[in-house]
């Protein structure tokens, strides 16, 4: 199984992994998802009777076009051609004993990237960031509460690559910022998980470790060829708090959960101004002994915004003088995570006690963003990313 370029939600993390979970728009942290909740709340496992295997992915589709507008002769809208992405996802969770459950899991769980390299204006910029986690989920339940930790091994990549040339006449220079291919990191972080349930209220918190991930000659590079000293290639998965609360009467749940991701303390994102998200998720699940069906919405105010105070220096004379101006532009055409609200819907069929299948349809309407970016030749033009997102997910659930 791989990855590409998943064009995820909250900034670049996934807004779920796990069909359950994505057609309640992300829910998990207070709410059971069998298996799949290894990731989501690690604690909510213990739930599972017996073993119990999901697998399955999401099939995501953003449209992000960009218009370039450096002067009107120059003005030019492009589509990304990075519109179809695959993100896999596979669950593990068994009952040891009365208190003890664990697991295994593999998911991507977070990406972002554009593809422009048939368009001059537009740089003929392609970025591409993957990151897989695997995971060891170890729960422990005791009259209704649990706790859980998860050790996470994360894979990632990145490759960023452009041309900065639309005009040789416009720029003193012209810029290749072929960065020689992909660079690639193994780090370790860790998940805590916790849930206490009684009578049809269930309570869950959960807190994840920020890992620093490091692509060599990735973003140093491309800071350097705009003339721009910088030496961090570092780009971390941000930490990640939050809490959840459902409560289940009958055959209906609903479903209440708040995270807050730490992107303006993550190296690399620190530093191309992203802000804290605070992210809300509401869901609905109504369940009967064959199947289940799904509601959820999901929001989350862009961690991006436009940097100001630019004066437009010509490259690469004065680069601290254009520098909130190229942290726009790049943000924009590499890394364009301005999508905020997300409408989701799913459902489920049991085809026997121990097979079911999970569908989820989840959909980010159309959001634009227009910034000002440096032109090269000593003034400031603006660039306009519209985003919107579509995504599909599948998943098999097997008990045994």
């Amino acid at each position: 199984l791989g990855t590409t370029s998943a064009f995820a939600t909250n900034g670049s993390a996934m807004i779920a992994t796990g069909a359950k979970s994505m057609g309640m728009a992300g829910v998990g942290i207070g709410m059971s998802h069998g298996a799949e909740s290894a990731l989501i709340n690690p604690a909510m496992i213990t739930t599972v009777e017996g073993t119990e295997i999901s697998f399955g992915g999401t099939l995501f589709m953003p449209n992000v076009e960009n218009t370039n507008m450096i002067g009107t002769p120059y003005e030019t809208a492009s589509k990304s051609d990075a519109n179809k992405n695959v993100i896999p996802e596979v669950s593990l969770a068994s009952k040891i004993n009365e208190n003890f459950s664990w697991g295994i899991g593999m998911w991507g769980t977070a990406g972002m990237g554009t593809d422009y390299r048939t368009e001059a204006m537009q740089s003929n910029m392609v970025t591409n960031l993957q990151l897989m986690q695997f995971g060891v989920p170890l729960a422990y339940t005791t009259n209704g509460l649990s706790i859980a930790v998860t050790p996470i091994l994360q894979y990632g990549s990145l490759d960023m690559n452009y041309r900065y040339d639309h005009d040789a006449n416009r720029l003193t220079a012209t810029i290749n910022g072929n960065t020689q291919g992909v660079a690639q990191d193994l780090k370790m972080g860790y998940n805590l998980g916790a849930s206490y349930t009684n009578s049809g209220l269930t309570i869950g918190a959960v807190y994840k470790s920020q890992i620093d991930m490091e692509y060599k000659g990735q973003m140093s590079k491309a800071m350097g060829d705009f003339g721009v000293a910088y030496n961090n290639d570092k780009l971390s998965t941000p930490s990640e708090m939050g809490v959840g609360i459902s409560y289940r009467i009958g055959e209906s749940t609903i479903a209440v959960d708040y995270k807050k991701i730490q992107w303006s303390k993550a190296k690399g994102y620190e530093d191309f101004a992203w802000d804290d998200q605070n992210v809300y998720s509401i869901g609905y699940q109504y369940e009967t002994k064959d199947w289940a069906v799904r509601l959820g919405y999901n929001y989350a105010k862009s961690p991006i915004s436009e940097q100001t105070g630019a004066s437009g220096a010509v490259i690469p004379s004065n680069p601290a003088a254009y520098m909130p101006a190229l942290q726009n532009m790049l943000n924009l055409l590499g890394f364009p995570a301005i999508v905020q609200s997300h409408i989701a819907v799913g459902g489920s069929y049991n085809f026997s006690k121990n097979t079911s299948i999970d569908l989820a349809y989840t959909y980010a309407p159309e959001v634009s963003n227009t910034y000002s970016i440096p032109n090269g030749a000593g003034s400031l033009a603006e660039m306009k990313t519209t985003h919107s997102q579509t995504g599909i997910s599948a998943q098999l659930d097997y008990k045994f």
